[in-house]
């Protein structure tokens, strides 16, 4: 019989790995996904990059984002963001926060991320700002208390992206594939539309409308789409993996013949008063 949570948790573990092969995660950074048969429970990787994520890494956390069992691994210090956003949202099954690099000068700056290709309209209708400031003051920018947590999930509201002022981004998904493509191509929409700004093309003719946006929306986060495009991010990840695991060829004891050659001792040529002795 198919153990759902366990595939699930497998499910979780490429996807941590799929991203950080993606330039999304890089060493900070997660994701998790809403428990299987108790919605009111998430899974997410213990801390760590994640690039290393295996299965047996993953936790089960309560929607206050403690643990369910008892354990002496370490957790992420912005957990509230996963579990408050759960908590408002029943609808939403996966959460992803990164600091990518494509979408930070969007954070900084204030200006409105926008869908400017079609798969960039899984972006959503609009996506909104968080800046911790107005309600806390300065602090690390590091979201970690529920209060702080409460606050950043108001801000996404019923949206699926929101962008944390000089910090980074959340995005949300109805499922953990969804959350996936939607962290990816967020990114090279983001990509896309600072290089458009930059060549001072970007207007209102080039960008989606918003019945595009929504049209495109609908055809790109289908099963059908998802499923191909998380089949080509693994096995793009596995090659890479199995790349990276093959080992190195030994050294040949034996020296490459020229090499051996040059090491040989050559025969001297006669001297002249040799070849006047044999004479």
């Amino acid at each position: 019989m198919p153990d759902a949570l366990a595939d699930l948790c497998e499910e979780l573990a490429i996807a941590n790995r799929v991203l950080a092969h993606e330039g999304v995660l890089d060493a900070f950074g997660h994701i998790s996904v809403r428990h299987p048969h108790n919605p009111d429970r998430y899974l997410i990787s213990r801390y760590g990059a994640a690039e290393l994520v295996q299965p047996d890494h993953v936790l089960e956390l309560t929607l206050d984002s403690k643990p369910v069992a008892p354990t002496t691994a370490r957790l992420f210090s912005e957990l509230v963001i996963h579990g408050c956003i759960y908590q408002a949202r029943p609808d939403v099954h996966s959460v992803c926060h990164h600091h990518a690099v494509s979408v930070l000068p969007f954070c900084i700056s204030g200006v409105e991320l926008v869908p400017v290709m079609h798969l960039g309209a899984a972006l959503g209708p609009k996506v909104p700002f968080w800046d911790s400031r107005d309600e806390f003051g300065d602090t690390g920018l590091v979201v970690t208390r529920p209060e702080e947590g409460r606050s950043h999930a108001r801000a996404l509201g019923d949206y699926w992206m929101v962008l944390l002022r000089r910090h980074g981004a959340t995005l949300a998904g109805r499922s953990l594939r969804e959350c996936v493509f939607r962290s990816i191509y967020t990114c090279r929409n983001a990509e896309l539309q600072a290089r458009a700004m930059a060549m001072g093309t970007l207007g209102t003719t080039s960008t989606l409308s918003a019945g595009e946006a929504e049209l495109c929306r609908g055809h790109s986060l289908t099963p059908r789409t998802l499923g191909r495009a998380w089949e080509y991010w693994t096995h793009r990840l596995h090659k890479a993996e199995a790349a990276s695991a093959t080992p190195r060829p030994a050294r040949s004891q034996a020296r490459p013949a020229k090499a051996a050659a040059r090491s040989r001792p050559t025969a001297r040529a006669p001297s002249r008063k040799a070849k006047r002795g044999r004479r």
